[in-house]
């Protein structure tokens, strides 16, 4: 398949200004490799061989490094080894043959990132590819950043996220099994990185697998792996993530999707510290700390017996709670300039700040998307605006909806009394006059605000003493006008 249909298929990977050292004997795989990897605008170097590869490594600094595991003069493993021992070692990833599931255990132990299995597919290349790049934004933020404002990756400096990174800090030292909670794009795999990075087993991998995005059939396999001929498909030995992060941590993310037979032996794991194989007959020992995550209220799934409370139970011994951005308004300007600064150096744009006025609408904002919310309307405002400063102007109407409040209250008219039609038209001026003043004074867009249309809104602006200025586009009004019905 050629690079350019593979990039329509899926989206692009986040490669701007990584280098990628791909060590590949195949000429055929070489050159596919670097082409794929210039399409996707990473930074690309290649060699032919396992000696060529160190000698590269030793030479030059590369963020990922790409390795097939049999070549020539040396192989994938003695190429991992070399990478390991640098002063910043790269994200190592394999490339393995069906038949070579124990070098490529082997590997993760040396410290590999994840490895893929010969022939390569594309959807699983971008998928370790953006994971790896989620990885080195978390590296650079953590080397980045000051303390007082964040821990490693995560930052903030509200004292809601303070309160999560003391708590982070001191079950990290710890192997206490972990489950986080928090509502979706609120940073919860950041949360376990951050715990797993901390720890005694850093050194080893850290797994992650979301329970909620692989159907029931397939996740058992992907976390216990299988042997072959379990099941029709399996025409080889796989390796589950359990195993692969002997020695680390596994990410179990959104586990209240989990079903209720895998629960079982998550339950299983969790006591006994080993697992069996799809397919297989016999125990296999692992050590693996467990980290899960969830937005749902597992109290309650308990309840309607959609989850196990000895699970729970097991899982529970530490939660942490991740705040929603909403509630932690006083980082909101400092991540918001942080994916500025980050995007920035991506797309190759200058916008240079974001003003004030742009920032209270920021502030006003509910973010139901959280993090991850703000960070993709950073980067579609790079790309938009290219250079120069965010203004209000730049923002999508959703920013003004959501501003839109007034101090009319109920219960304050009723105090004293007030006739019906009077507390309606009082209400409807204030609300035209405050979705006017949002829309910076254009009608078109107070009007979409407010749910109708341009001349509905002219007509009600007229009955309401809210008069034009001729020939502009704006609105004036005086406190007497305001007064009269």
């Amino acid at each position: 398949m050629a690079s350019a249909e593979m990039t329509e298929q899926t989206e692009k990977i986040s490669g701007a200004s990584i280098k990628v050292l791909v060590v590949e004997d195949d000429p055929e795989h070489r050159d596919f490799l670097r082409q794929f990897l210039l399409d996707e605008g990473f930074q690309v170097t290649v060699a032919g061989d396992g000696a060529r590869g160190i000698f590269l490594l030793k030479k030059e600094s590369f963020q990922i490094l790409l390795t097939d595991l049999k070549m020539p003069k040396a192989d994938g493993i003695q190429v991992l080894e070399a990478a390991k021992h640098l002063s910043k070692p790269p994200i190592g990833i394999l490339f393995t043959g069906h038949a070579d599931v124990d070098s490529a255990v082997k590997a993760m132990k040396l410290g590999a990132f994840d490895y893929i299995r010969k022939p390569l597919r594309v959807n699983e290349l971008k998928t370790v590819l953006r994971r790896a790049c989620s990885q080195i934004a978390y590296q650079f933020a953590e080397e980045s950043e000051d303390s007082e404002n964040g821990l490693g990756g995560m930052l903030g400096k509200s004292k809601p996220m303070r309160k999560v990174f003391d708590l982070i800090r001191r079950v990290a030292k710890t192997n206490t099994t972990v489950l986080i909670y928090g509502e979706s794009g609120t940073g919860k795999e950041l949360t376990a990185r951050a715990i797993h990075d901390l720890s005694s087993r850093r050194s080893a991998p850290m797994i992650p697998v979301n329970c909620g995005a692989i159907p029931e059939d397939l996740l058992e396999s992907e976390l216990f792996g299988h042997e072959k001929g379990a099941f029709t498909g399996a025409t080889h030995t796989r390796i589950g993530r359990f195993e692969l992060a002997d020695g680390g941590t596994v990410f179990l993310d959104e586990i209240g999707d989990m079903s209720p037979s895998l629960q079982v032996k998550i339950l299983r794991v969790l006591q006994e510290h080993e697992i069996e194989r799809v397919g297989g007959v016999r125990s296999i020992p692992v050590d693996i700390r467990i980290i899960a995550a969830t937005h749902r209220d597992l109290e309650k799934a308990i309840r309607e017996n959609r989850f196990r409370e000895d699970l729970y139970y097991r899982l529970n011994v530490i939660p942490i709670e991740i705040p929603p951005l909403r509630e932690r308004k006083e980082d909101i300007p400092l991540l918001a300039r942080y994916f500025l600064n980050r995007f920035n150096e991506k797309n190759g744009s200058r916008v240079e700040d974001i003003d004030g006025e742009a920032l209270e609408y920021f502030m006003k904002y509910p973010w139901p998307g959280n993090i991850r919310e703000l960070e993709n309307l950073m980067e579609r405002l790079l790309v938009l605006k290219g250079e120069g400063v965010i203004t209000a102007d730049d923002l999508p109407d959703k920013m003004f909806e959501s501003s839109i409040r007034t101090d009319f209250s109920p219960q304050k008219v009723l105090e004293n009394g007030i006739q019906f039609s009077t507390a309606v038209s009082e209400y409807e001026k204030e609300l035209i006059l405050h979705a006017l003043k949002k829309a910076r004074w254009v009608k078109n867009r107070a009007a979409k605000l407010l749910g109708m249309n341009r001349t509905t809104l002219v007509e009600k602006m007229k009955k309401r003493k809210i008069s034009l200025n001729p020939g502009e586009d704006e609105v004036s009004y005086s406190p007497t006008a305001l007064s009269k019905n």
